[in-house]
């Protein structure tokens, strides 16, 4: 039987377990979440080296998923404009079914190979990096999108929490994170959710670093698109610059709140 799909021995009775030594239980479960990401560390490392190698040469980072793993896959591709600056094409997420299933569920998107196929044919590149994410990593939908790209002459990654996955076939890098049975079987949003979270953090912030995206542990790029942001800018350039605040502000209204330029303006 798949990991994920086995009972949890320790949740058998959770249905009747006072609130907080539920919370407890799962407390206790979500830090396997945590020691299965570490066990996997030299194969995100592998990776983030093939994301790194491919963004240095043009190319983009893809993550393809269905539900929850397509949701995160989403998630994380959002935040790096923001975040690092990057233009919103460098990192891409795709969700089975399309954006409205980021809000509505429709599981059933996991199962049209096709569908997987034709979702990356037109934005995929040969050297582009695609991300395959599914819990127990049969997904059809993933598969689909994971040999297409292969046959583009694409890297291709997979995430999942079976070690037996399917998609292990179609993936040249294959990260496993034993997660093991959930507190409510089958429910992979739980434990086998957090490690894709986990490993999609990873391999993105990871890759943004090495391709100069930070400097030092400071978001050199981010752009100051509200108040807060605003804040933490001119924060930066005062840290780098070891210079006042009000300083800072001139700098940058100088330079187009471009941090990279404000510094290297005052230097």
């Amino acid at each position: 039987m798949i990991p994920t799909e086995k009972r949890n021995e320790k949740s058998m009775h959770i249905d009747t377990m006072p609130t907080l030594d539920m919370l407890k239980l799962m407390n206790e479960e979500n830090m396997n979440s945590v020691l299965a990401v570490e066990k996997a560390l030299p194969e995100i490392e592998r990776a983030v080296d093939a994301i790194v190698a491919s963004m240095e040469q043009g190319g983009k980072l893809v993550y393809i998923g269905a539900g929850t793993s397509g949701r995160l896959g989403v998630l994380d591709a959002s935040e790096c404009p923001p975040t690092f600056g990057v233009e919103p094409g460098l990192v891409r997420g795709i969700i089975a079914g399309g954006y409205e299933r980021l809000v509505s569920a429709g599981e059933n998107a996991e199962d049209s190979y096709e569908s997987g196929c034709a979702d990356v044919a037109d934005i995929l590149e040969p050297g582009d990096v695609l991300v395959g994410i599914s819990a127990a990593g049969g997904a059809k939908y993933v598969i689909g999108a994971l040999e297409t790209a292969r046959k583009k002459g694409c890297v291709t990654v997979s995430v999942t929490s079976n070690p037996d996955a399917p998609m292990k076939s179609a993936s040249d890098i294959f990260i496993f994170c034993d997660t093991g049975p959930e507190v409510v079987t089958g429910s992979t949003r739980l434990k086998a959710g957090n490690s894709q979270k986990f490993v999609l953090n990873m391999l993105s912030t990871a890759a943004m670093i090495r391709t100069g995206k930070v400097y030092e542990n400071l978001m050199i790029n981010l752009k100051p698109s509200n108040e807060k942001l605003r804040g933490r800018v001119i924060r930066i350039v005062s840290s780098i610059l070891d210079c006042p605040e009000t300083h800072a502000v001139e700098l940058l209204d100088r330079n187009g709140w471009d941090i990279r330029k404000a510094v290297e303006s005052a230097k």
